[in-house]
C-alpha cells in the first residue's frame, strides 16, 4: 500500500490549521500532484483511494489520469477534525486556547478538540479500520491512499506499533510518498517520506 500525502496548499504554506475545511491545492501543490503521478505511473497499481476532501481529490485525479483509474473517495482517510483550531495559524490557536492547545501539545489521546474536534484515538479508530478494510478487499494487490498529514501521523505508529502519545520523529512533506504493507494480519513498514520524484521536497508544517 503506497500512501501519499496531497500536494501542497496555501494554508500549508501559512501554517493555518486546515482540518475538514475544504482548501484545494497551490500551484506547487498542483505540480507536486503532477510530479507523484509521472512516478506512480511505472507501477502496477489496481486500486486507488482518496479522501473525498478537495486537496486530496485533485491530488488523486492526477495520479488517476496517469495511473488511468478512477479514484474511490472515502471519508475514513479525511483530515482529523481540529475544532475551534481550524481557519487558525498554530501559534494562534496556542495564543487564544493555551489550555486547548497544551493537550494538544502534548498529544493526549483522548483529548477531543473543543467545537466539533476529534481526539488522536478516535482519529486512529477511524483510519486503522479504514486501512484494514481496504487491505483485506484486495488481497495481494497493489493500492495508493491520497490523505493527509494527521492521518499520516496516525499510520506511521500504527505500523510501528508506536503509541499515540510519543512525539513525532519521522516527516510527513506535502506530496511525500510512503509504502506498508499488510501481511499475516499485520501491519510492516517499509519505506516512509520518500521525495526523490519532487523538484523540491514538500513542506512539513505540522507541530
Amino acid at each position: 500500500m503506497c500512501l501519499v500525502r496531497h500536494g501542497e496548499t496555501t494554508w500549508n504554506a501559512e501554517k493555518r490549521i486546515q482540518g475538514q475545511i475544504d482548501v484545494g491545492l497551490n500551484a506547487v501543490g498542483l505540480s507536486q500532484a503532477e510530479a507523484v503521478a509521472r512516478w506512480l505511473s511505472r507501477l502496477a497499481v489496481t486500486v486507488l483511494y482518496s479522501s473525498d476532501l478537495l486537496r486530496t481529490r485533485q491530488t488523486a485525479d492526477r495520479i488517476a489520469a496517469g495511473l488511468r483509474l478512477v479514484p474511490t473517495l472515502r471519508a475514513e482517510f479525511r483530515e482529523r477534525r481540529y475544532g475551534l483550531f481550524e481557519g487558525l495559524t498554530y501559534e494562534e490557536s496556542r495564543a487564544r486556547y493555551p489550555a486547548e492547545y497544551l493537550s494538544f501539545e502534548r498529544r493526549e489521546p483522548e483529548f477531543v478538540i473543543p467545537s466539533g474536534g476529534e481526539s488522536l484515538q478516535q482519529l486512529h479508530e477511524r483510519v486503522s479500520g479504514g486501512l484494514r478494510r481496504i487491505a483485506i478487499d484486495h488481497p495481494g494487490e497493489t493500492i495508493v491512499v491520497v490523505t493527509h498529514g494527521g492521518v499520516l501521523d496516525i499510520v506511521n505508529r500504527l505500523v510501528r506499533g508506536n503509541p499515540l502519545s510519543k512525539p513525532r520523529d519521522f516527516l510527513i512533506p506535502n506530496a511525500g510518498i510512503n509504502w506498508v504493507r499488510f501481511q499475516d494480519d499485520r501491519w510492516l513498514l517499509e519505506a516512509w517520506g520518500e521525495t526523490g520524484h519532487l523538484a523540491m521536497v514538500g513542506l512539513d508544517e505540522l507541530p
